[in-house]
């Protein structure tokens, strides 16, 4: 494992600069005549990224070739709204898995020193607004962010309850006039999910598990016409070019790959992060993915005693866009934001923690 990466402290000239990197692509500093007017630029510019990891160099300086890192790539900063106006074709996607991808992320520090300690940070906030809860007040607190989550959760996905309906039908059982059976399923569905991550939360070894993530999975597609188990087919994703593993034997080896990345990775804030992004990534089963990555995400963080995500205040867009930049440049910069910026939400909204 490398060490923790200092705080990235890259201009904007430097950002585009990365962008233009094909990864496993080496170049020479003369590819890049037209990068910038001032050759003196353009060589601090390559040493300053080489210096913090993003780029590796091979040769003597007569002669160096500069390729991008896996550090590089997996954190290189993307401006969600600048990429999605740029066309198709300049974006160099990857359109294909990154069989590569687990064993990346396995030897790369996923949060820089400083993310670690806001995190840490948040989480005082977190154990301290729940000290003396009482029984009723956690029961009371919990379930006020299951009916969240599972509002959230749901509306990413399209589900058109709004937060008053979603707390009715959880807490009274009554569906909202005007809205599909399906509608209130995926909701209750979500309940039930996150009961079983509370009954389990003792056992990190259990919920860490391809056969927890089945069961999530399960719980949160029953009743939804949708069939459990690991899907036979390809999946395409709308909105992307970028297309996840078809072959049922590669998907069974990578779901494996994907468990022991997990188990391999150095905390569990970047455990949850990377199994939000990459069982969507994966998309292992043929419906229910991203539910069952934010489920699966907060088994993690919970028996490792930390908050949960319930997503209240996310950017529904900015979510679904940061996950395309995954998908197609395998950069986990703008998720990781959302991640960092959701869990601060929910140390400091939540009284949820209970030894």
């Amino acid at each position: 494992m490398s060490q923790k990466p200092k705080k990235h402290q890259i201009n904007q000239r430097q950002i585009n600069f990365l962008q233009s990197f094909i990864y496993d692509k080496e170049y020479a500093i003369s590819d890049f005549s037209a990068y910038t007017a001032s050759r003196a630029t353009l060589k601090r510019d390559i040493f300053t990224l080489v210096d913090l990891g993003y780029l590796k160099t091979k040769g003597d300086l007569r002669t160096a070739k500069y390729y991008l890192s896996d550090y590089g790539l997996i954190h290189r900063p993307y401006n969600i709204k600048e990429y999605f106006e740029l066309p198709e074709g300049s974006k160099n996607i990857f359109s294909n898995f990154n069989f590569n991808i687990f064993k990346i992320l396995s030897e790369n520090e996923i949060f820089t020193t400083e993310e670690l300690e806001l995190l840490n940070l948040y989480t005082n906030t977190f154990i301290n607004n729940s000290k003396n809860l009482t029984d009723t007040i956690y029961k009371k607190e919990l379930e006020r962010f299951v009916i969240e989550l599972s509002w959230k959760s749901s509306k990413i996905e399209g589900n058109t309850y709004s937060l008053l309906d979603t707390e009715k039908l959880i807490k009274d059982g009554i569906e909202s006039i005007g809205h599909s059976r399906d509608e209130a399923i995926m909701i209750l569905n979500h309940k039930n999910a996150f009961n079983y991550i509370i009954e389990n939360k003792n056992n990190v070894n259990n919920l860490l598990s391809k056969k927890s993530l089945e069961q999530i999975h399960y719980l949160l597609i029953k009743d939804l016409g949708v069939r459990h188990g690991l899907r036979k087919t390809g999946v395409g994703i709308t909105g992307t070019f970028y297309k996840p593993i078809s072959l049922v034997s590669q998907l069974e080896e990578q779901i494996d790959l994907f468990i022991k990345c997990l188990h391999n990775l150095s905390n569990p804030y970047a455990q949850a992060l990377i199994a939000l992004l990459c069982e969507s990534y994966l998309q292992p089963f043929e419906d229910g993915n991203k539910r069952t990555a934010r489920l699966f995400a907060n088994s993690i963080l919970i028996a490792a005693k930390l908050a949960p995500l319930s997503y209240r205040n996310v950017d529904e867009k900015v979510y679904k866009e940061s996950m395309l930049i995954f998908y197609e440049q395998n950069s986990i910069d703008s998720f990781k934001k959302i991640f960092i910026e959701q869990y601060k939400f929910s140390c400091e909204n939540y009284n949820i923690f209970k030894e």
